[in-house]
């Protein structure tokens, strides 16, 4: 479809819509390119053996070319005011149902290959979900703008010809400094590598003769790497929206998604040691929501780059834009802990106030987390043999997920108690303030309800978020 016809089309609620007629061609290329390069080393004889093409290599092109025809015709999409609907497949029909009133991000992607032909994909995330639960691919850049608009509005119960509320710019990571990160963490490697190489020359010829093919494998990996993050982050520009904060990213193919601030979970601040001397720090996020490992950037998926690489003033303004909190006053462990933690001792501190927790570890790795109480599952007194010695504690405040966390280290006995009854009191206050007012009691006949006790239910109303 073209950008006219589907945003004519999109205003007649309930009409069913196709996908763009040169979404197979964007589906099936690269596996069209791949077998056709695999047919072509078998034609020279690089693999199997030679002689010309066969027959079985075009057929097989053809069947890849014919399915993705055959899923453009049966993939269909309509939204109908408080639903979007997706219905595809062939032999195993299936029709997806995604109330707007659920939606927490509409994110558009743009492959290389769609970009080139105006195209972009439309992935749309409900609450709780650990994966898009929905996807258009491929739709006209105006026509997956149009709808993520319309979709945000219906969300909001606006109405759905709302135009999408606008954004403020808050920070974008230059192009040198992305690179320079990325670079920074090989330069031990490439140093040692070079160093042995000399060694190898001066001892025997031959044993550097036998580490070339490796170190030609490393350099060839490093190159790859080093491109994918680059390609990936370029541009990196993070907006703030009434919708939550977005994120703009990608060189060839670009990535336009959206945070919604009441799923961050926490925030965490990475200062790596070879970052330190440029004063750069990474900020992620962690999102409800998206558990599973996330093969792009080598990070969970409950943990998205908020900022590639930064300041800390550039990231001080981010974390406040995601918590919504100043940062609290950080108290450090007593002298004694340095028995317990001799080298990352002077690193160790912790704080909070009535609604932020925060706290900070490591040393070669300096690791600050931002956490709202409001979203602590739980809170962990832990004590081992040498801390009961030295009368020490540690005291973790869990979040969803088994890896958010933040780490109040090596306090002693008496403020981790004290802590573990106020950290828990706090959060449970901040859920209450958080929560909507609960409806009034039905009229009519008493039902097996639990019984309210000062205006609060006995099981202490829905599970926390995430």
């Amino acid at each position: 479809m073209s950008g006219g016809p589907e945003a004519a089309a999109a205003d007649h609620a309930g009409a069913w819509h196709r996908l763009h007629p040169l979404s197979p061609l964007i589906r099936s290329g690269r596996r069209v390119l791949a077998l056709l390069v695999l047919a072509g080393f078998g034609t020279t004889g690089m693999v199997g053996q030679g002689g010309g093409p066969h027959w079985y290599d075009l057929a097989i092109v053809g069947a890849a070319v014919v399915a993705a025809v055959v899923e453009w015709l049966v993939t269909r999409w309509t939204l109908d005011g408080s639903t979007l609907r997706i219905e595809t497949g062939l032999l195993r029909r299936d029709s997806r149902q995604l109330p707007v009133a659920r939606i927490q991000a509409v994110d558009v992607v743009r492959p290389f290959a769609a970009r080139m032909l105006g195209l972009a994909e439309l992935r749309v995330r409900l609450a709780g979900s650990s994966h898009a639960d929905g996807r258009l691919a491929y739709l006209t850049e105006p026509a997956a703008e149009q709808l993520r608009a319309r979709l945000l509005a219906a969300h909001h119960g606006l109405d759905p010809a709302t135009p999408e509320p606008g954004e403020q710019v808050v920070t974008t990571v230059p192009t040198g400094r992305l690179i320079g990160s990325v670079v920074l963490p090989a330069i031990p490697l490439a140093v040692a590598a070079a160093a042995a190489g000399v060694v190898l020359a001066l001892v025997s010829p031959a044993g550097l003769a036998a580490v070339a093919v490796p170190l030609g494998w490393w350099l060839i990996g490093f190159t790859t790497v080093t491109w994918r993050r680059v390609s990936s982050q370029y541009g990196f520009t993070v907006a703030a929206s009434p919708d939550g904060i977005r994120i703009r990213r990608g060189l060839l193919g670009t990535v336009a998604e959206t945070i919604p601030m009441q799923r961050v979970q926490a925030v965490r601040m990475i200062q790596p040691l070879l970052w330190r001397p440029w004063s750069w720090c990474r900020l992620e996020v962690d999102v409800a929501g998206h558990p599973g490992p996330e093969r792009e950037e080598g990070v969970s998926e409950a943990r998205k780059a908020l900022l590639a690489v930064g300041r800390p003033e550039e990231a001080y303004r981010l974390v406040r834009l995601a918590v919504g909190a100043e940062t609290p006053a950080l108290t450090r462990p007593p002298l004694r802990a340095r028995w317990r933690a001799p080298l990352s001792y002077h690193f160790l501190a912790a704080g909070h106030s009535g609604d932020l927790a925060v706290a900070v570890t490591g040393r070669v790795r300096r690791v600050t987390i931002w956490m709202p109480l409001a979203k602590a599952q739980s809170v962990r007194y832990v004590q081992g043999p040498l801390q009961r010695f030295l009368g020490l504690a540690t005291v973790h405040l869990d979040a969803a997920g088994s890896h958010v966390h933040a780490v109040f280290a090596e306090r002693t006995q008496q403020e981790a108690a004290g802590l573990v009854s106020e950290l828990a009191a706090l959060s449970r206050s901040a859920r209450q303030q958080g929560r909507p007012p609960a409806p009034p009691p039905p009229s009519g006949p008493l039902t097996n309800r639990p019984v309210p006790l000062d205006g609060q239910l006995l099981d202490d109303g829905p599970p926390l978020d995430g």
